[in-house]
């Protein structure tokens, strides 16, 4: 597994929430995130720490981190 660093689409409640609504893969392909099932501090087996959600996106379940200021997710390829 690999740390895959990814532009995120996020909303900012008035509460300061975070709560990402698509990653944007490459200038193509855009996937939207249908639900957030979790969110939690945690780290992650491929290194590095921070916000954890679990997501739902495409039917699949995806862990996505927001670490510092910037979001990866933990990917198959580099």
């Amino acid at each position: 597994m690999y740390k895959k660093y990814v532009d995120v689409i996020t909303m900012v409640d008035k509460h300061g929430e975070v709560k990402p609504l698509a990653i944007q893969w490459d200038e193509i392909k855009r996937y939207p995130i249908e639900r957030v099932v979790d969110i939690r501090w945690a780290a992650s087996p491929v290194g590095g720490s921070g916000l954890r959600f679990t997501c739902q996106i495409a039917g699949h379940e995806r862990i996505l981190f927001y670490e510092r200021n910037r979001w990866f997710i933990e990917s198959l390829q580099p």
